[in-house]
């Protein structure tokens, strides 16, 4: 059974090409994966996890506001009592924010520019799954 995989956009953040490119290219590296849409909740996103039994929530977040929704989703998954459920971080977010989200509770963080082949290859370490041999992953960037 593959892994399953939230990729959620919180807050106002109406922009989801990316959070498309990145559910798109780990259901080709063969998670099941759950996409949420745009302009999410905190409880939202922490309901759909729990419900649909993910291993990680990945937040794409454009808007800025990352240090705040990742804490508040981090905190919001310790609340329902799913603190394992891993919380992946990508978008624009600064090199010097990169150590705070991992603080806050981040299993990993993808700003933009991260080639999509580096987040594949975590996502399997996080799920402790392995990558299929089937050929390579789009070397696009996030």
């Amino acid at each position: 059974m593959p892994a399953r995989v939230l990729v959620a956009k919180p807050g106002l953040d109406g922009h989801d090409r990316g959070a498309k490119i990145v559910a798109r290219t780990l259901r080709d590296a063969g998670f099941e994966v759950v996409y949420t849409g745009i302009r999410r909740r905190v409880e939202e996103i922490v309901s759909i996890a729990v419900a649909e039994d993910v291993a990680v929530v990945g937040l794409s977040i454009l808007s800025g506001a990352h240090l705040g929704l990742t804490d508040k989703v981090v905190q919001g998954l310790r609340d329902a009592d799913a603190a394992d459920i891993a919380v992946i971080v990508g978008g624009t977010i600064p090199q010097a924010d990169v150590p705070r989200l991992l603080e806050i509770g981040a299993a990993a963080v993808f700003p933009t520019g991260t080639p999509l082949e580096q987040l594949v290859r975590d996502v399997h370490a996080l799920t402790g799954t392995a990558q299929p041999a089937t050929g390579p992953v789009n070397t696009a960037e996030a």
